[in-house]
């Protein structure tokens, strides 16, 4: 569409913009397979028994949430950079950014993260994670993932996440040296989660780089503000269809399935559900997680950039504490906004629309429906129930 003289723009589309049609066939919900594959760099598969990974935010994730989250057949992922790698006793730190004043938050949290990290602590959030028998996932950003991925190895961490707010092949600086992520990747015995990308082409050119998963989504963490600051993202439904596209077409001239993993954007069954049919192969969540009573920031959230030192992206909010994760996850679910029994409402869903798999549940039709939150919930909005519950 024109947007003014000479100057185009592509209309995009967010959850809040499209509904799932049910399908001509509908399967008991019991009976759908809901698992997800990480490939390995020998050909066999990480396996994990829900599509749902939890971020890699100090308020959602440490070695208790993510023993619990392995243990409910999912994927947690510690931050390397955040409080459980600079102090001993992170959880006195939490309680001082729980208990900070609005004002003052992101301050506390700069100043926190002045802190070194401690390569010691590195190995030891991995054994922890490891002798608890899950499966041990650690982030950090490219300019320190060369030296904390070969700790995590060595410890025996089973997957390295690259994280940043946009991630592409072809970084240039002069200041530093960049990441060269086929080399990285190549030098690694385990699985390389890469992210963050919206696009096409970023996708399929981190995907050549022999990746294990592509992260998607630039800005639509509920504790983000990269699209305020920066001005910066695409509607997270958009960019799903885009980059399995990419992930489609690398897979056609390859034979090599990259699965793409939609993070950030979802707090509700239903936008999750959206994120896999749209094409996802599994979501990241973040603070949906930060209200499961396991989370260390006991209800609250922050972004991973909210403590940049000269421009913070992201801010702490307070989501409340919801239940256990196990609730947020399988139910049974004792509120009527949908963040509870989210397994629940993909199992449900992939039965309404009659796929029996994710790669199935792909080729949902999908319908742009910018009423579907609205029509006939004027009850519900007045009263700030179900449908309405902000």
């Amino acid at each position: 569409m024109w947007i003014g003289r000479n100057r185009k723009a592509r209309v995009t589309y967010g959850f809040d913009e499209i509904a799932l049609v049910p399908g001509d066939t509908t399967i008991n919900p019991n009976e759908v397979d809901t698992c997800f594959k990480i490939p390995r760099k020998d050909g066999s598969e990480i396996l994990l028994k829900i599509p749902i990974i939890a971020s890699a935010m100090d308020g959602v994730t440490d070695v208790k949430f993510c023993i619990e989250m392995g243990k409910l057949g999912g994927l947690g992922v510690i931050n390397l950079e955040g409080v459980q790698t600079r102090y001993e006793n992170p959880s006195e730190v939490l309680e001082q950014v729980v208990k900070a004043d609005k004002d003052d938050v992101t301050t506390l949290i700069q100043k926190l993260y002045l802190e070194p990290i401690k390569e010691e602590l590195i190995a030891r959030r991995v054994e922890e994670l490891k002798k608890s028998g899950v499966l041990a996932a650690v982030s950090s950003i490219p300019q320190k993932a060369e030296r904390f991925a070969a700790i995590a190895q060595e410890a025996g961490a089973d997957i390295f996440v690259v994280q940043s707010t946009v991630s592409t092949v072809r970084h240039i600086s002069t200041e530093y040296k960049s990441l060269e992520l086929a080399a990285f990747t190549k030098r690694l015995n385990i699985p390389v989660i890469i992210g963050n990308a919206v696009t096409y082409n970023v996708t399929l050119e981190l995907m050549g780089c022999g990746v294990g998963g592509v992260l998607i989504g630039v800005g639509p963490g509920a504790a983000c503000t990269s699209r305020g600051v920066l001005g910066l993202g695409v509607p997270q439904v958009t960019a799903t269809v885009d980059c399995a596209a990419a992930r489609d077409m690398h897979f056609k001239k390859t034979g090599r399935y990259v699965p793409i993993i939609t993070d950030g954007g979802m707090s509700k069954g239903g936008d999750v559900c959206k994120a896999l049919a749209c094409g996802s192969d599994a979501v990241m969540v973040g603070s949906a997680f930060a209200r499961a009573k396991e989370a260390p920031g006991k209800g609250n959230h922050w972004g991973m950039a909210t403590p940049h030192a000269n421009l913070p992206r992201g801010t702490r909010i307070k989501v409340g504490l919801s239940g256990s994760l196990k609730q947020i996850l399988f139910g049974p679910a004792t509120v009527d906004d949908g963040s509870q029994n989210l397994v629940g409402a993909i199992t449900t869903c992939m039965g309404n629309v009659g796929a029996a798999t994710i790669r199935q549940f792909q080729e949902t039709e999908i319908i742009i429906a910018p009423s579907i939150k609205t029509e006939g919930k004027l009850f519900q909005t007045v009263q700030s129930v179900g449908m309405g519950t902000r």
